[in-house]
C-alpha cells in the first residue's frame, strides 16, 4: 500500500492501520447495535416523547384533565367548576304552552273538548345561590333562587293574551267537595252564582301564570275552612318567580367523589310523606344540576321539587353537542305508569291510567295530574278524550345531554304538561253535564344549553386537546420509521465494509507471504567469506 503522497507503507504499518480501521469498524457496529436497541426508540424519544411532554404540560395545566377532574369538579371555593355551580351561566329558557278550550259550552253539555295550543310564552330563567353554607360532614347546603323575565322576541303572543281555559279554582273545588254532605254543595253552588262563577273563564296570560285576585278563594274557605289553604292571588306560577326550590344539603365530594352533588336532605328531610310507599317517598340523586363524575351508559337520578318526587332518567345513547360528546338520558315509559302496568309505582297512586300521575297530595288535594306533554308516552284514551293533542317524541320528549366525564348537562330540555281532572259534580250546578276527563291546562319546558366561553373551554380542553395530542404521537410515530430503517441500512452497510476490510486483509497478507517466500528462495547462495566480514 502507498500512502496519498506515493510513499510506500510497510507491513506493519498496513497491518496496524487496518487494526485500527476495523476498531473503528467494531465501535460503528456497536454504535449501530445501539441504535438498533436505542436510536430508534430514541429517535421517538427525541421526536414524540419532548412534544407528549410539551403538550402534557399544557394539557395538565388545563381545566379538566382527567387525572385532575375529582378536585375540579367537587364543590369547593377552590375547585375550578365552583362557580359554575353557585352562579349558573348557562341561560335557561322557561317556554309555556297554554291549551285554549274552543268549545267551553258544548262542554258543559258532555261533549268532547277541542283544545288549540297557544305560545310559546318565553321567560329568561336566572339561577343563583345563596345561603351556602357547609358543613363537618362533608356536605353543603343552600337555598337556589330563581328569577324569571318575560322575552317578547322569543315569545309567540304578549302576557297581555286572553284565552280561554278552565276555572281551576271552581272546578277543582267541586270535584274537592264531591264526597261531602249536598248541603254544603248547594251552598257552594249558590256561592259562585253570585259571585259570577263559570266552568269556563277568560282570562290573560299574565293572570293565569302570575295570579289574579278571586273573591272565590274567601267564600271557600268560609264555607269548608282549610279546604284552599292559601289567601290572596291565585295563578299557577304564582309560586315559581321570585322564590326557591327549598333548602338542598348536598355531598361536596371531598372525600368520595362518587357522591358529589348527591342530595343528602331537602328541607332538612331525608325523605318525603306525600306518598304511600317508602320507595316512592326517598329522594334519591341529585338536585338536577350536575351529577358525580366519570358516568356509566345506564340511568340517572334527580329530587324534582316541583314534581314532588324523584325521577330516574334512563341512558338511549351516545352523541355529542357542538364537539363534545354526550350520553343522552330520556324518561322511560314506565315514569308515569300506574301501579297496575308497573308495581314500583303504586305508591304514587290512587292512580288513572298510565302516562299520567296524581300530584293531588302535594298539590293541596287538587286533582291535578302531570303527564308528558300532549299525553305522549300515555295510555291512547287520554289522547282520544279530547281534541287537538298530536304526541312527538321530537315535540314532547324530555331529555338531558351529560358530558359523561364530568358529569355536567350540555344540552337539556325537562318538558312537563299540567292536567286538571274535571267532572259533573251533583249539587253544583256549575259543574253541567261535564264527562270526566283528564283535561289538559299548560305545558312548559325548561331548556338551556352550555354555550359561549364555557363550551369553548370544554372543546379545547376535553376535545381538541387531546385530539391534537393522538395526531402528534402519530406523525412523530410515523417520523420516527425512517430514523429505524437508516440505522438498519447504516447497520448493514458497516457490516458489509467490515466483512469486506476483512476479506481484502486476508488476501493481502498471504500474497505477501508468498511473494517472501519466493523471494528467498530466488536469492544466490552466500559465500563464507561474506559470512565472516559480516559477522566480524
Amino acid at each position: 500500500m502507498v500512502y496519498p503522497d506515493g510513499k510506500a507503507l510497510s507491513y506493519r504499518e498496513v497491518l496496524v492501520s487496518r487494526i485500527s480501521l476495523c476498531e473503528v469498524c467494531r465501535e460503528s457496529k456497536r454504535t449501530q447495535e445501539a441504535w438498533s436497541l436505542s436510536p430508534a426508540p430514541s429517535a421517538l424519544g427525541c421526536l414524540w416523547g419532548w412534544p407528549c411532554k410539551t403538550w402534557g404540560y399544557f394539557f395538565s395545566g388545563s381545566t379538566w384533565n382527567a387525572a385532575d377532574l375529582p378536585k375540579n369538579v367537587r364543590i369547593n371555593p377552590s375547585s375550578i367548576s365552583f362557580q359554575m355551580w353557585k352562579d349558573i351561566p348557562v341561560p335557561f329558557y322557561l317556554s309555556v304552552h297554554f291549551f285554549e278550550v274552543l268549545n267551553p259550552k258544548q262542554v258543559l253539555q258532555g261533549e268532547k273538548p277541542v283544545l288549540s295550543q297557544r305560545g310559546p310564552y318565553v321567560y329568561r330563567e336566572y339561577r343563583y345561590k345563596t345561603n351556602i353554607t357547609f358543613h363537618n360532614n362533608d356536605t353543603v347546603s343552600y337555598l337556589e333562587n330563581r328569577n324569571l323575565f318575560f322575552q317578547p322576541d322569543l315569545s309567540n303572543g304578549t302576557e297581555d293574551e286572553y284565552v280561554v281555559v278552565p276555572n281551576i279554582l271552581m272546578l277543582g273545588a267541586a270535584v274537592m267537595m264531591e264526597k261531602l254532605p249536598n248541603v254544603l254543595k248547594i251552598l257552594l253552588s249558590g256561592a259562585l252564582a253570585g259571585l259570577k262563577q263559570e266552568a269556563f273563564m277568560n282570562r290573560t296570560v299574565g293572570e293565569i301564570m302570575w295570579g289574579y285576585e278571586d273573591p272565590l278563594i274567601d267564600t271557600i274557605n268560609m264555607l269548608v275552612p282549610g279546604l284552599i289553604p292559601f289567601k290572596g292571588k291565585f295563578g299557577l306560577f304564582v309560586d315559581f318567580n321570585n322564590s326557591n326550590s327549598g333548602l338542598f344539603t348536598v355531598n361536596t365530594g371531598m372525600k368520595d367523589i362518587s357522591q358529589v352533588h348527591m342530595i343528602d336532605s331537602w328541607n332538612g328531610l331525608k325523605k318525603v310523606n306525600y306518598w304511600r310507599s317508602s320507595q316512592c317517598n326517598m329522594i334519591n340523586g341529585t338536585a338536577g344540576e350536575m351529577w358525580p363524575p366519570f358516568m356509566s351508559p345506564t340511568s340517572l337520578e334527580f329530587y324534582s321539587p316541583d314534581a314532588c318526587r324523584s325521577m330516574t332518567l334512563v341512558y338511549e345513547q351516545s352523541g355529542k353537542f357542538k364537539g363534545v360528546p354526550t350520553y343522552r338520558f330520556v324518561a322511560p315509559k314506565t315514569l308515569f305508569a300506574n301501579g297496575t302496568d308497573y308495581p314500583p309505582n303504586e305508591g304514587f297512586c290512587p292512580c288513572m291510567q298510565s302516562g299520567i300521575q296524581n300530584v293531588s297530595t302535594c298539590r293541596l288535594n287538587a286533582p291535578m295530574f302531570i303527564s308528558h306533554p300532549h299525553f305522549y308516552n300515555a295510555d291512547p284514551s287520554l289522547v282520544s278524550a279530547v281534541e287537538g293533542l298530536h304526541p312527538s317524541k321530537e315535540q314532547h320528549g324530555l331529555f338531558l345531554d351529560v358530558h359523561p366525564m364530568t358529569g355536567i348537562p350540555m344540552n337539556c330540555s325537562i318538558k312537563l304538561q299540567l292536567n286538571l281532572y274535571i267532572k259533573r259534580v251533583s249539587g253544583i250546578i256549575q259543574t253541567g253535564k261535564i264527562k270526566p276527563v283528564v283535561l289538559p291546562l299548560l305545558w312548559f319546558a325548561e331548556s338551556g344549553f352550555i354555550e359561549g366561553s364555557v363550551l369553548k373551554q370544554f372543546y379545547n380542553n376535553l376535545v381538541l386537546f387531546p385530539s391534537v395530542l393522538d395526531y402528534v404521537q402519530y406523525i412523530f410515530l410515523g417520523l420516527s420509521v425512517p430514523l429505524i430503517i437508516s440505522a438498519a441500512v447504516l447497520m448493514a452497510m458497516s457490516k458489509e465494509k467490515c466483512s469486506l476490510f476483512w476479506s481484502s486483509n486476508k488476501k493481502s497478507s498471504d500474497s505477501n507471504k508468498a511473494n517472501q517466500a519466493s523471494s528467498a528462495t530466488n536469492l544466490p547462495p552466500v559465500k563464507g567469506t561474506v559470512l565472516r566480514e559480516a559477522r566480524m
